[in-house]
């Protein structure tokens, strides 16, 4: 189960803000699969769909079911409002898929892992990200029974391996196509639910401290006793202040 309580989520906010957006992934990660004991090697081999769905069933947890969503229309640059619903995101990306993956076509046969958080973000520092990619996640490949290094496979093997990947993990490449209700245009845009998710941790935080700050001022206690405070009595306590 995903943190609730709000001194824990304060510490995940805090320990965020001195980290790059990555970091910041890896937090809400670590924050949402508690079962996994504070492991980061683990969680950065995870298939992305699989944290993705993690990070769409934190924010379910931390701040309900829908999601609002702004984006310019790429046609006419209308601005468009729209909601989403994180509960039917996290269990659409939930699933977990077999640990290799095999393609066989043409008297090839390639097995390899679904690329994870760690193997991207290793991929992306190289010369060239695509061959770093298949060496990393290439289990094994054989042509017509030979053995075939994963950076000798050609163009269309690649290409192969490539849909085969997404098909096994869709959700590591979540966009949305929106249409317009103005000129009726579709607009794709990637939804980063790490990015997302860590814009609306970080105005709650804001806010929840300033929350703090007043009924400190106001009544003597002290942040432990706060945040102790149910979020319906700490309004009705901000409620009274603001009657005086």
């Amino acid at each position: 189960m995903a943190i609730t309580q709000a001194v824990d989520v304060l510490a995940t906010w805090e320990s965020g803000l001195a980290q790059d957006p990555a970091g910041r992934a890896l937090l809400l990660h670590l924050a949402a699969r508690p079962d996994l004991g504070g492991d980061q090697q683990a969680l950065l081999a995870l298939p992305v769909g699989e944290r993705e769905a993690d990070l769409f069933a934190l924010r379910r947890a931390l701040f309900g079911e829908r999601m609002q969503v702004r984006l310019d229309c790429s046609a006419c640059g209308a601005d468009m409002e729209f909601e989403l619903d994180a509960g039917d995101f996290a269990r659409g990306l939930a699933g977990r898929g077999e640990p290799l993956v095999r393609i066989a076509e043409d008297g090839w046969e390639v097995r390899f892992r679904v690329p994870g958080v760690a193997d991207l973000t290793a991929a992306a520092r190289a010369a060239d990200p695509r061959r770093a990619l298949l060496a990393r996640c290439v289990a094994d490949a054989v042509h017509d029974g030979q053995p075939v290094a994963a950076d000798a496979l050609p163009a269309a093997v690649q290409r192969r391996i490539a849909e085969a990947a997404q098909a096994a993990d869709p959700g590591g490449d979540v966009t949305l196509t929106v249409a317009c209700p103005d000129c009726g245009k579709g607009t794709r845009a990637e939804l980063d639910i790490a990015s997302y998710l860590w814009t609306e941790l970080d105005a709650w935080a804001r806010d929840l401290l300033l929350d703090v700050h007043l009924l400190a001022t106001a009544y003597g206690w002290s942040e432990p006793e706060i945040l102790a405070l149910s979020p319906l009595r700490r309004r009705y306590y901000l409620e009274l202040c603001a009657d005086v």
